[in-house]
């Protein structure tokens, strides 16, 4: 049995790292949807320089023909003082080239005003466009990045299944299932250690009768945590520290008698 719970050890040693690899192949798509995240704001921020520059455009027309039609006005109103006979009728077109000619000037000042906030459009065009090709650019380098990182994770997950193979080879096919079931339900931790008396996956406390059978060597029995149902497995302390290296991860070491 200690051969069996020492393989278990080496397997879920394999799936811990399969499971960090698939985790950061899961979040490359985030990656990439961030990258063009950027650069899809980047050129929002230039269309919306563009169009405002347009509507610029379109209002400056219309003021331009403001004025022109008014001033059309104007020297129709002046044409006709010519043509009056009465005093009254004088002053009336006089009123009526009056308001035209202030007219005219409400609408070369809204005029001038487009002009002034187009010049401003233009310039923040130019600033967009820069801007954005700058995001580009860095948006280039990064995916070229994630390729890179999205490649060597995918060989080593290719790697990491090559290895499980090999790792589920030494274990019986009823133990494999056993642990599969319980390694699905605790997100990828089929075993666990038993520290200070406790399962240290969930802190259940370990019966002392339980705890000293799993202490002796003789033992051929496989414990599990009455609480989380994991596999536990014990190391004596001058064993722990010596597995642990300066890794500090026991997974890989030989636990002290198999357990069930």
């Amino acid at each position: 049995m200690l051969k069996v719970l020492q393989s278990l050890l080496d397997l879920q040693s394999v799936d811990t790292r399969l499971q960090i690899v698939r985790a950061r192949l899961a979040a490359l798509p985030k990656k990439i949807a961030e990258v063009d995240g950027h650069v899809a704001s980047a050129k929002a921020e230039l269309d919306k320089s563009k169009a405002a520059q347009l509507a610029t455009v379109k209002d400056r027309k219309k003021y331009e023909l403001d004025v022109e039609q008014w001033k059309d006005r104007v020297r129709k109103y002046k044409d006709q003082t010519s043509q009056v006979k009465t005093n009254e009728a004088y002053k009336a077109l006089q009123h009526e080239v009056q308001n035209a000619e202030d007219e005219i000037s409400k609408a070369e000042d809204r005029l001038l005003e487009q002009m002034v906030a187009g010049e401003e459009y233009d310039r923040r065009i130019k600033a967009a466009e820069k801007s954005l090709k700058e995001v580009e650019e860095v948006a280039r380098g990064e995916r070229a990045e994630i390729e890179k990182e999205k490649a060597a994770a995918e060989k080593e997950l290719a790697e990491g299944n090559t290895e499980r193979a090999r790792a589920s080879a030494e274990i019986p096919e009823d133990m494999m299932d056993h642990y599969d079931r319980i390694m699905k339900k605790h997100d990828n931790v089929a075993l666990a250690e038993v520290r200070d008396e406790k399962c240290s996956a969930c802190g259940m406390r370990i019966r002392p009768h339980v705890f000293q059978e799993m202490r002796r060597s003789t033992s051929h029995e496989m414990f599990h945590c009455e609480t989380c149902t994991r596999i536990l497995y014990y190391l004596e302390p001058a064993a722990s520290a010596a597995a642990a290296g300066p890794a500090g991860d026991p997974s890989g070491s030989t636990p002290s008698h198999s357990e069930n």
